[in-house]
């Protein structure tokens, strides 16, 4: 028998690479207040709210652009070198739009940065899952998110320290996310491995297997398109996207309600503040617990409590339903984000394992860029009654991901059905739903 899986255990444990690729994320995210501040910043050179406003909608298009070109440069490249790229990217794009001196190459920065800056994220979690035994993806994809949610909530408060300190100046906010970003590519280069791990397949002599082709360089690359091909797996990425258009109401929607029905923002305040709080305090020691319990399960819980939460500001807005509702969605949140996470680096054959995990992070990107849209599409038309719609939204995420998931012996079968045609892509009579 394995010896239980604990948080210390596991990080006591890993390489020097896995620690490095945690300490990677959060230095990634603490320098992640671009976004937060680039209205103020634009509005202060003489820019209108509209041309502000595109700005960021160019930066969330750079996200979703950065995820999938991420996956793909994790593939040709490697982990190490994508990181690389991308942080230093962001490093150089950041800086310069504090000397750009057109609205035009403003914009363009801005979405080069914003891609830049995604791109260690399918990078660093296809080798932080190839670095970390399968027992022990759960507990370590709950340490990714720690440091994403940690990172997140302090980067505003960085860089307002760095405006502060800088005599209310953006140039200090600019510089300092340059700063962190390029100190991440100096702890990359030092610490992450040149090459693929070893337990990635290899091609054999006589030519690269089936599902895969090789690089102008001579390495064999993965078929981008395989984990769109095996059917079951494109549940889960519908599940994925249907939650994160619901997750993200509460950061576009819900303030516009309740600013409607003219309840103070303090309350929406304290709400998000609650959220961030427990999630940093007590999603890495619950997973302890949780990843014991079938991935279904925990997946399952985690999109109906978000979708049920969600709905529940349906409810005769106030201060209570604020709180409580976000405490709902907060403990699905809590329960399955990891599970979430570490699920597609396990979904597929390991020589998949960037194209499933990109996909995975593609499908949340999107769905975090499409959900204020939608939501305020919805909001206008049908008001405060709208909550009850994405509820039912989240139930329908969590019925597709539970669909989705295969069983221990499910996943079994089909390693077994691969094994029998080729080790390293699956077929598309693979792909069908057991």
């Amino acid at each position: 028998m394995h010896a239980e899986v604990t948080i210390w255990g596991t990080f006591h444990g890993s390489t020097t690479a896995v620690k490095t690729l945690l300490v990677g994320v959060l230095l990634s995210r603490l320098g992640g207040f671009l976004n937060l501040f680039a209205v103020l910043y634009l509005t202060s050179r003489g820019y209108s709210n509209e041309q502000a406003s595109l700005a960021v909608g160019c930066y969330g298009a750079g996200a979703v652009g950065g995820v999938l070109l991420g996956g793909i440069l994790a593939d040709r490249m490697g982990a190490r070198t994508a990181t690389m790229v991308g942080m230093g990217g962001t490093a150089a794009l950041t800086a310069s739009l504090l000397y750009l001196p057109y609205y035009s190459l403003l914009l363009v920065s801005m979405t080069l940065a914003s891609l830049a800056a995604q791109l260690y994220r399918p990078a660093s979690a296809t080798l932080l899952s190839a670095l970390t035994p399968q027992r022990s993806q759960v507990v370590i994809f709950a340490m990714y998110r720690f440091g994403l949610n940690a990172g997140a909530m302090a980067a505003p408060l960085v860089g307002l320290a760095l405006y502060h300190l800088g005599g209310e100046s953006y140039s200090p906010v600019f510089w300092g996310e340059a700063v962190i970003a390029f100190a991440y590519v100096v702890v990359a280069a030092l610490a992450l491995p040149r090459q693929p791990h070893a337990a990635t397949p290899q091609a054999p002599a006589d030519g690269p297997p089936r599902g895969r082709r090789r690089t102008a360089g001579g390495a064999p690359a993965v078929d981008r398109m395989a984990a769109l091909r095996d059917r079951r797996y494109l549940l889960y990425l519908m599940a994925a996207l249907v939650n994160g258009i619901v997750y993200v109401q509460y950061l576009s929607t819900l303030p516009m309600d309740i600013e409607a029905h003219h309840i103070d923002i303090f309350w929406y305040s304290t709400a998000v503040s609650v959220n961030g709080l427990l999630v940093i305090a007590v999603e890495l020691p619950l997973t302890k617990l949780s990843q014991k319990w079938p991935t279904r399960l925990t997946v399952g819980l985690c999109c109906g409590l978000i979708g049920v939460g969600v709905g529940l500001y349906g409810l005769p807005m106030s201060a209570t339903v604020i709180i409580g509702a976000t405490l709902v969605w907060t403990l699905g949140e809590i329960i399955g984000g990891p599970a979430i996470f570490a699920y597609p680096a396990s979904a597929g054959p390991p020589a998949l394992r960037a194209s499933y995990i990109s996909s995975f992070q593609l499908m949340q990107a999107l769905g975090t860029a499409l959900g204020p849209v939608l939501g305020g599409l919805l909001f206008t038309r049908l008001g405060h009654g709208f909550w009850p719609l994405l509820g039912a939204g989240g139930v329908l995420s969590a019925a597709l991901a539970i669909a989705a998931i295969r069983t221990p012996a499910q996943a079994s079968r089909q390693n077994d059905r691969r094994a029998a045609t080729t080790p390293h892509a699956p077929t598309d009579e693979d792909c069908q739903v057991p």
